[in-house]
């Protein structure tokens, strides 16, 4: 493939980019000096310029991680142990799909949002802890940023680590990513309720971006210094060596509401449960999976007007977020029935 590596005028370029605005008018020299630290970090390539001893419990204590994938690590062993913890009240997770909000250029809320929120009040109802994640936020927030998988799994599943470890790479600029926060929720979810908009027949970008950064839920591995980092040929010689796929979010239960204006509804949540039930979280149950057409063929203009109407929608939420609530409190309790529980998968991916 083709070089990607930039000299040192068209770094500082595009660097500088970044930095537009009457503010910075008058800080040249700074960005002077700024930039060309930028510059050697980047030369250097100084992905994670900040590390420390693995230490005791990974394959190799001597190996330097990165002070980022540690602090990362910890997060989603404390949210295990939390979710766990039987005397703590159910909880859910409920993700807005949506990059649309009145805090950005469309200038209102999303119908997402509103069926989100008319699905939060009936899990209120039912006593759970409930966590919002609004992935509107990657379109409306300073910074709040999910970088694309890098697609470490296709070379060697043992390169693809829990949590990821591609990001954040300082040297390349790709920092501010909000999956290191984003991981914890799932894992200290007992169900997951996503809802979700059709965005031309497929999900939305940042729901499809935090869907591609939850491979390493799926097989990842948790011990980077089995690999010594990005070394693709230990990798590979640990998947070929008979690799576990081990399942990080195994069992939790999920819901999925999709809604559209045209067409595509059917296929992403589809879709979107495929992949969940891949990943060996359950579904909850036949009323907590929703695809809807909200104002069918009508005019965008009015589609808050059709949802406003649209009772029958709105009731369905609110049976999937109870089905879903019903669902986790069984499987709390050991009484949910899976009939493939006890069977053993008859080849991993």
């Amino acid at each position: 493939m083709p070089p990607v590596k930039l000299d040192r005028d068209g770094f500082a370029a595009r660097f500088r980019a970044q930095f537009k605005g009457h503010a910075f008018d008058a800080l040249q020299p700074e960005m002077d000096r700024i930039t060309e630290a930028a510059w050697q970090e980047y030369a250097g390539s100084h992905k994670s310029p900040h590390t420390q001893k693995a230490g005791p419990g990974f394959a190799d204590p001597d190996y330097d991680l990165a002070v980022d994938w540690i602090a990362a690590r910890a997060a989603i062993d404390k949210a295990q142990a939390r979710h766990e913890d039987p005397s703590r009240p159910s909880r859910i997770l409920l993700i807005n799909g949506s990059t649309r909000s009145e805090h950005t250029c469309p200038g209102e809320m999303s119908k997402s949002w509103r069926l989100v929120e008319i699905a939060r009040e009936v899990l209120l109802e039912g006593r759970a802890e409930i966590e919002v994640l609004d992935l509107s936020r990657t379109a409306s927030e300073y910074g709040r940023n999910i970088h694309p998988c890098k697609a470490c799994f296709s070379t060697a599943a043992a390169l693809c680590h829990w949590p990821c470890s591609c990001y954040p790479n300082y040297s390349l600029g790709q920092a501010q990513d909000w999956m290191n926060e984003i991981y914890p929720m799932w894992v200290e979810a007992h169900g997951i309720m996503i809802v979700t908009p059709v965005h031309w027949y497929q999900a939305p970008t940042p729901l499809k971006a935090m869907i591609d950064r939850l491979v390493c839920a799926d097989g990842g591995n948790p011990d980077p210094t089995s690999t010594h980092g990005k070394d693709a040929a230990r990798a590979k010689e640990l998947e070929l060596g008979g690799w576990p796929y081990p399942r990080h979010l195994k069992d939790r239960l999920y819901s999925v509401v999709a809604h559209g204006d045209v067409e595509g509804a059917e296929n992403v949540r589809r879709s979107i449960s495929d992949w969940l039930s891949f990943m060996e979280l359950r579904p909850a149950g036949r009323q907590a999976e929703l695809d809807r057409y909200i104002g069918y063929w009508e005019p965008y203009a009015t589609s808050h007007d059709s949802l406003d109407r649209d009772e029958g929608i709105q009731g369905e939420v609110r049976n999937a977020a109870r089905t879903l609530l019903a669902g986790v409190a069984a499987h709390r309790a050991g009484v949910f029935e899976d009939m493939s529980a006890n069977l053993t998968r008859a080849r991993n991916k």
